[in-house]
């Protein structure tokens, strides 16, 4: 053997390790805001065209004094909350049996990849006459939009579960149902819930254009209302609320996968 000194080798397989920087998402949030607030104020941007933060923050405050954020929040939050539990709720069992029984993917993924392409905010005149100007037509948009997403990833998810861990509990002699519930669920959930995070964005851009189309109250139709007004400051306080809805979806959606997902 050789006598020259041994020398340790530095680890360096960690380059891609993910790291928390809470700080990054406010740091550029802080920086795009003081962009806008410069370019506004310098007249690089027509207030018409797009109003200064200060305008939007204004606005925001109107809104709540008169209570109109409230009442419009209220109306979309409860339709999405309706819409998207029904085509959840339909989705999930569809896309289980697809993934659990041979006949059910068989005789199913055909149709749901044929229905699946179809543009949902298409079928909303159908919808209307179908169920009327109402609620339901609103809700059946945001539940039809969400379902096929739901199906395709629910049944992707039991696909991509490891075939051995079920033939493990097969040879063990496990009930069917043991090991649906207690092997297949839980190895398919990651994937089920990557698809909710998919379908609540699915689920915010339907009740936007649903509302624009024939509501009174909902944060898609006061969007239409202050445009055809040129209000361009309640305009873009209507989309920050769109976007901030968007990040409570999300932060709940988070929590939940923490929750579920604590055996990872």
């Amino acid at each position: 053997m050789s006598d020259a000194p041994r020398r340790a080798v530095r680890f360096r397989g960690g380059g891609y390790e993910v790291r928390p920087r809470r700080w990054a998402p406010w740091l550029i949030f802080a920086l795009l805001l003081l962009l806008w607030h410069v370019a506004s104020s310098r007249g690089w941007i027509s207030p018409s065209s797009l109003p200064s933060p200060g305008s939007v923050v204004l606005a925001f405050g109107e809104m709540i004094e008169r209570g109109t954020l409230q009442k419009h929040l209220w109306e979309s939050a409860r339709r999405i909350a309706l819409g998207w539990a029904l085509g959840t709720l339909a989705g999930l069992a569809i896309g289980l049996s697809m993934g659990i029984f041979s006949l059910a993917r068989a005789g199913l993924l055909p149709l749901v990849s044929a229905l699946f392409p179809i543009p949902k905010i298409a079928l909303l005149p159908l919808f209307i006459l179908w169920f009327g100007i109402g609620e339901a037509s609103k809700v059946a948009t945001i539940g039809f939009g969400v379902f096929f997403p739901t199906v395709i990833a629910a049944y992707a998810a039991c696909d991509s579960v490891p075939r051995n861990l079920i033939r493990m509990a097969q040879s063990f002699g496990l009930p069917a149902r043991h090991i649906v519930w207690k092997v297949l669920v839980p190895g398919a959930m990651p994937g089920i819930l990557a698809g909710f995070r998919i379908t609540a964005s699915i689920a915010l851009i339907l009740v936007v254009a649903a509302e624009m189309i024939g509501a009174e109250y909902g944060v898609g139709a006061f969007i239409l209302a202050t445009g055809n007004l040129m209000q361009t400051d309640h305009l873009v306080a209507g989309v920050a609320i769109l976007s901030l809805f968007g990040l409570l979806v999300n932060w709940l959606l988070s929590a939940i996968e923490r929750s579920v997902l604590r055996w990872r």
